[in-house]
């Protein structure tokens, strides 16, 4: 009797003894918490995007709720974002005790609608908050444009997006040089890096990161980095509201190790990605991801379309069958509770969640594990 296949899981990170060893460092120097591997990781991350500042945190939640903050969104606020999107994205908004303004998406992307943007701005909008698909840049230049039209600070959710690129004036960068006001990472291991758990802002406003590091630490007037090395006795005072959002050394210390495979991890995702489109390429009515000229995705998810005839459930079963995993299209906010009610129309991003599928792709993905699930996936559908 033959073994059962093995699973193929949907990711897995990239990781092994360097992570390890790097781990060892705060944990044998006596200081764990927020310290000098948050500050070297926020130097090196800032270096690898191209950004002025970043300033770590303890999740890409925590970073937009930061981030809209500081943008002056406030009770009673309206944020214009994405539906289509983890549900963080419109949580971030109602911390402020803002309302999120949900526009549709390209369904070609994923990503917000530019066009849908300017329609949906009222008396009340406080700020533009884009999302970064799956790793797909949106389309910022458009988004931007009317932003600064209405004197809106633009936002970018780029939890998916560390190593994706844009064509920006001619020239090929790193999602994370804000092309708008701020742009906020996750470390969530289904990310290509990561921390655990963690995030990071950047931005080119000094005065907004200031504000980052103030409030990250319960608005703590003086950090305990210099508290701890001071010659003098000193009393930190907290002038105002401020959060428990800070990232701890440990973390910090992988995510300097995890950065360094970045490049790496990047150009294997896309010759995978590469590969799946070859696989896949003529299965009747499958769409496969499209990337814009002036796109470069980093493929952090590989979502396909499945045809019209498919029921979106059964091929995930038979898939599973198979031994191998998948996520259902990316969710939509507005269909959940807390955000139900609010009689949006939004027809691509609910087909977007219930006709698509996110196959597995991760570092390590052998050739024969990629011939598994397109096999499997040509047989499902």
């Amino acid at each position: 009797m033959s073994e059962p296949a093995k699973m193929i899981p949907i990711i897995r990170p990239v990781m092994d003894e360097r992570e390890l060893e790097a781990a060892g460092r705060p944990i044998l120097s006596g200081w764990v918490t927020q310290g000098p591997e948050v500050a070297a990781f926020e130097g090196e991350f800032a270096a690898a995007v191209g950004a002025a500042h970043a300033c770590a945190v303890s999740s890409c939640t925590t970073a937009l709720h930061l981030a809209l903050l500081a943008a002056g969104v406030r009770p009673g606020d309206e944020v214009i974002t994405a539906s289509h999107s983890f549900i963080a994205t419109a949580n971030s908004i109602r911390y402020c005790g803002a309302r999120p303004m949900f526009v549709d998406i390209e369904p070609e992307t994923f990503n917000m609608d530019p066009a849908l943007v300017a329609p949906a701005i009222t008396e009340r909008t406080r700020a533009i908050l884009c999302v970064h698909q799956m790793g797909m840049p949106c389309d910022l230049k458009a988004i931007l444009a009317v932003a600064r039209r209405h004197s809106l600070p633009l936002i970018e959710d780029a939890a998916c997006a560390i190593g994706s690129e844009i064509l920006w004036n001619g020239a090929w960068e790193k999602i994370g040089k804000p092309r708008g006001d701020i742009a906020c990472f996750s470390f969530h291991p289904r990310k290509l890096i990561t921390t655990g758990d963690g995030g990071m802002i950047t931005t080119s406003n000094a005065e907004w990161d200031r504000q980052f590091r103030l409030w990250r630490q319960h608005g703590m007037s003086v950090p305990d980095t210099v508290r701890h090395g001071a010659r003098e006795v000193i009393f930190e005072s907290y002038p105002e509201l401020g959060y428990n959002y800070r990232m701890t050394d440990l973390q910090a210390a992988i995510g300097r190790e995890q950065l360094k495979r970045l490049p790496e991890i990047v150009e294997r995702r896309r010759f995978l990605a590469g590969r799946y489109r070859e696989l896949l390429a003529g299965v009747p009515g499958l769409r496969l991801p499209e990337q814009p000229s002036w796109a470069r995705s980093n493929f952090q998810s590989y979502c396909v379309r499945l045809p019209e005839e498919c029921d979106q459930r059964a091929v995930m079963q038979f898939l599973l069958e198979q031994g191998i995993a998948t996520r259902r299209g990316i969710m939509c906010a507005h269909r959940e509770l807390p955000y139900a009610g609010g009689g949006e129309r939004l027809p691509h991003s609910e087909a977007a969640q219930d006709r698509s599928i996110l196959l597995p792709l991760f570092h390590q993905m052998t050739e024969d594990d990629q011939q598994r699930v397109a096999l499997a996936l040509r047989q499902a559908v």
